[in-house]
């Protein structure tokens, strides 16, 4: 039985025997099982094929719940029936059965659908797996990079020969865990614990070696990795030699100052889990100086906070740091609310390019309401001690933080490969290196088309995770002797959380590639949180995330700094 067939049948029967919970929000039993069953079909889209899975599954489903809750029952149906949607809190408390029924049936369908999935893999798992022929000889796949690309592609080659132990598999990457980006933002406003949105990467795979370290050179002749030595306990380093049949590149991008050798020494980066920690305890920092200084314009500097880059990352961490620095100003009395500035600088002439245009106006208005100001159509062009230059203007501010552009690691410059005008190792439909036997790469250092549309792929998380599975198949395919597939995938969506309670959503609708579902406010907030919370590896974490949510709706912003900045 073919995998998508089998899965989208077990959707249908575990959203059926689900549905019942759902009459509880959608008060026609008839109704509430065609919901069940539609929905049923999506979630099987969505939710994890591993054996066994039932905890995370119904988490999973669970958190689904929360955006179709908000989607049907507190918009859809009210619409229906000639009237608005209510968004205050009366109007909220009145939808919390329906939110429940919404919340039981995704658990219960992520039970049900792993039951149904656990059989349907011991009767046809078996045969699928026998009719792919096993390479004779040991061949050695090495991933470099350990991001949602590297993680990815190492999950999908476990399950692609995991009964084929002539497939050696290592992930090599600088940190032993992987990490959740789009919750970054959330660490440096201090709403969620830097830990909870990072997954270890030793226990998240369980048939691939990991190899914590630094890749200092590709020889492509001698088809060997060449990594800087880890520092032992007496001092010493000696660097690693790892030998590959097989090489896939998936080392992601580091922060390009476009050649302003100030600005990348006196800016903060905002790509990795220690960025947003120094980034929250610098922010603490400012504010422990200004409250104990008495002269306004010495004040001034200390509590302007700029953000170069009006793309998703800068937006989300100037409404995440505009919330967290009006939140903590309870326990700084000598500090006027008004004193407080957060300013987005951003070439264009609109934030959020990615988005539609009416989702970018609406974006910049909510936030320039809560504080933030902007200065569109202009570029950092330089950084001194207390001064952030402008084409045309001076800011006076002690912090720059840096998210306004990006480019392969130097190890990708270094191949001897053909690479696009941004660095990037260009790849074939099936992602592999054209002559290049044995080289594949996918995720922010590689440029890849959609085979379909013939588009640039955007390096976006999303993709990445498609690249990686459809990698993953075609280096088995590959080691088999069979025809690889051509990479192709629609995107769907984006989701942008601009600040308290506030995000902005964009949905592409299944079978266009024009249309598109467009939501702001409370609702595309519950929808970005609910997604995510989904999305994020693990079960542990995501109950990690969701008790520092709760917490946060009940106790002040942690002003408590983890980093000693002297």
């Amino acid at each position: 039985m073919k995998p998508y067939f089998r899965r989208a049948t077990i959707g249908i029967f575990a959203g059926a025997l689900s549905s019942p919970a759902l009459t509880y929000a959608i008060r026609n039993p008839v109704l509430a099982l065609l919901c069940g069953i539609f929905l049923g079909a999506l979630y099987a889209a969505s939710l994890r094929s591993a054996r066994s899975a039932y905890a995370e599954n119904l988490m999973t489903g669970a958190a689904l719940g929360i955006p179709l809750w908000g989607l049907i029952s507190v918009v859809a149906i009210p619409v229906s029936a000639g009237q608005m949607p209510e968004w205050n809190a009366e109007g909220m408390r009145a939808h919390l059965p329906a939110l429940v029924a919404w919340v039981l049936y995704g658990a219960l369908f992520g039970l049900i659908y792993q039951a149904f999935n656990d059989l349907a893999a011991a009767r046809w798992g078996a045969e699928a797996k026998a009719s792919v022929p096993v390479p004779s000889p040991l061949t050695h796949v090495v991933i470099l990079g350990g991001g949602f690309a590297g993680m990815k592609t190492a999950q999908c080659l476990e399950k692609e020969f995991q009964k084929n132990i002539s497939v050696r598999i290592t992930l090599v990457s600088e940190t032993n865990a992987l990490l959740f980006t789009p919750m970054l933002a959330e660490v440096a406003g201090s709403s969620l614990e830097p830990s909870h949105i990072s997954t270890p990467l030793r226990s998240s795979l369980h048939r691939t070696e990991f190899v914590r370290g630094r890749v200092r050179e590709i020889d492509l002749e001698k088809r060997c990795v060449l990594l800087e030595g880890m520092n032992s306990p007496d001092g010493t380093s000696e660097p690693r030699q790892i030998s590959y049949d097989q090489v896939v590149l998936a080392l992601g991008s580091v922060p390009n100052y476009l050649g302003m050798p100030n600005v990348e020494r006196r800016a903060f980066n905002f790509k990795s889990l220690l960025d947003a920690i120094r980034i929250r305890n610098y922010v603490i920092e400012m504010f422990e100086l200004a409250d104990r200084e008495p002269d306004a314009s010495r004040r001034a500097p200390l509590l302007t906070f700029v953000i170069a880059g009006g793309g998703f990352a800068g937006v989300e961490l100037a409404g995440a740091l505009n919330d967290f620095a009006h939140g903590i100003l309870a326990d700084y009395p000598n500090l006027n609310r008004d004193e407080v500035r957060v300013v987005l600088v951003h070439a264009g002439d609109r934030i959020l390019p990615e988005l539609s245009e009416s989702l970018g106006r609406y974006a910049q208005a909510k936030m320039e309401e809560r504080g933030v100001q902007f200065r569109l159509n202009a570029r950092v062009r330089d950084a001194h001690p207390g001064i952030v230059v402008l084409q045309d203007e001076e800011i006076r501010s002690e912090t720059l933080v840096w998210t306004a552009g990006t480019t392969p690691s130097t190890v990708i410059k270094a191949l001897n490969v053909e690479k696009d005008k941004r660095g990037a190792v260009k790849v074939d439909a099936n992602l592999s290196v054209c002559g290049r036997p044995g080289l594949w790469a996918l995720g922010d250092c590689a440029a890849i088309t959609d085979a379909k549309s013939g588009r640039a792929c955007p390096p976006t998380a999303q993709f990445a995770l498609r690249e990686a599975a459809t990698l993953a198949s075609n280096l088995a395919a590959h080691l088999a002797g069979q025809p690889s597939k051509e990479f192709h995938f629609d995107s769907m969506g984006a989701l942008c959380v601009i600040g308290h309670q506030t995000a902005c959503a964009e949905l592409t609708v299944p079978f266009s590639r024009t249309r598109a579902l467009r939501f702001s406010g409370l609702f595309a907030w519950l929808m970005w949180r609910g997604i995510y919370l989904s999305k994020l590896p693990g079960l542990e974490r995501k109950i990690r995330v969701l008790f520092d949510w709760t917490v946060e709706l009940f106790f002040p912003r942690d002003i408590v700094q983890t980093i000693d900045l002297k």
